[in-house]
């Protein structure tokens, strides 16, 4: 039986690969799981009463694009977060979470064929993994531009060979960050937005850990897009009710972006979306819709930010994070450490080199592990002590 061979150099998943590497292998206490960047904390408890008062949704097919009322609390939320308005009918599409718009994206959007090549996609390294696929899948090839500790962890784009940028049809980026946890500054989105102007590609940008930061809030594209006026059809922006709200299962994000390129992702979408169900939808405009919580929660990520802070303090190798709610943390052996923190310990964290590429020989996360801050603060607090202990003694 033949099988497609475009997804070949698609690594194993990295949380597949973290299950081949510790399962069977005995902890050394209580487990403490560090890795999925899986919130939790509570959601309000008002969502739950609206999807009851809304359940005779779940006889209708819902709509694809996203009902009128979800739509229009999005735009509003954009205004009060970014100070940009968009119409919810030209700009706006409602997804069953992030991953399925930052896949779907290139299949509408990417052409077959850049300057006679085969068309590039940019993608940071580390980087989240559905990039990668979501390449592969166009048969375009995906270039890997290293998030350097000297460039802040952040990609520099603008030192991709001119080569390589003439063939370049995307750029993905994170901010802020998973998993260093850095943000794009205004300026940055504006020499991204030029770059893309210039070699005629799109932005894909992810922020989807946009609400979750220290003091101030991070700058996004579409503030950066407004306040420089480019072009919108260089921009497809995503946000997500996961990390915001705590609402992982709820599987509602959206994303924003110019007409032309929302006339070609929701064609894709009638013919190969999932839908969010209508009641689901009602409860995600009531969430968009409200601050309060949010705030409550940024309250619960400080206080972890501190504790780390705390902890973690005068470790080498330690750098706290500016928004996000993952640790990067500098080793000298991402899966050796994983290993042996995990049979020591049992607390269980992400090897760096799971969410990386391999590139000129070189792995970027190699020498990194990544901790979740998801748990309860008393959770979160007995893990990172149990980690400082360890590494202190490596």
């Amino acid at each position: 039986m033949d099988f497609p061979e475009r997804f070949e150099n698609l690594p194993l998943y990295a949380f597949s690969r973290l299950r081949e590497l510790l399962d069977g292998v005995k902890p050394g206490g209580i487990e403490i799981s560090m890795t999925i960047g899986e919130p939790r904390h509570s959601f309000p408890e008002w969502v739950t009463d609206i999807i009851v008062q809304n359940a005779e949704g779940f006889n209708d097919y819902p709509a694809n694009e996203g009902i009128p009322e979800l739509k229009r609390e999005i735009v509003n939320w954009l205004q009060r977060r970014y100070s940009v308005s968009l119409d919810p009918q030209k700009h706006i599409l409602a997804l069953n979470g992030t991953r399925e718009g930052l896949y779907n994206s290139l299949i509408a959007l990417c052409p077959e064929r850049k300057n006679n090549s085969r068309p590039i996609v940019l993608i940071p390294n580390p980087f989240y993994q559905v990039y990668m696929a979501s390449s592969l899948t166009v048969h375009a090839e995906p270039y890997f531009v290293e998030a350097a500790p000297q460039n802040n962890h952040l990609p520099d784009f603008s030192a991709v060979p001119k080569d390589i940028l003439l063939r370049t049809v995307g750029i993905y980026l994170c901010s802020p960050s998973n998993p260093q946890g850095a943000v794009a500054t205004s300026e940055y989105w504006r020499e991204l937005l030029n770059l893309s102007e210039h070699y005629d590609f799109k932005i894909f940008a992810d922020e989807c850990y946009a609400e979750i930061y220290r003091d101030k809030a991070p700058p996004g594209a579409l503030e950066a897009l407004n306040k420089f006026t480019a072009n919108p059809e260089r921009l497809v922006v995503f946000h997500s009710l996961s990390k915001r709200s705590n609402l992982p299962g709820l599987r509602s994000g959206f994303l924003a972006t110019g007409p032309e390129n929302l006339k070609r992702l929701s064609q894709l979408k009638s013919y190969g979306g999932a839908p969010l169900p209508k009641p689901l939808q009602y409860a995600a405009a009531a969430v968009w819709s409200d601050e309060e919580h949010v705030k409550e929660n940024r309250k619960l990520y400080a206080a972890k930010y501190k504790l780390a802070d705390d902890i973690l303090s005068g470790l080498e190798g330690y750098s706290s994070p500016e928004a996000g709610f993952f640790l990067w943390i500098k080793v000298q052996d991402s899966e050796k450490t994983t290993l042996d923190l995990w049979k020591e310990t049992g607390v269980r964290v992400l090897p760096g080199a799971y969410l990386a590429q391999e590139k000129n020989g070189r792995n970027p996360g190699q020498n990194f592990i990544r901790v979740a801050l998801v748990a309860q603060q008393n959770v979160t607090g007995e893990a990172l002590t149990k980690i400082r202990s360890f590494l202190d003694k490596q």
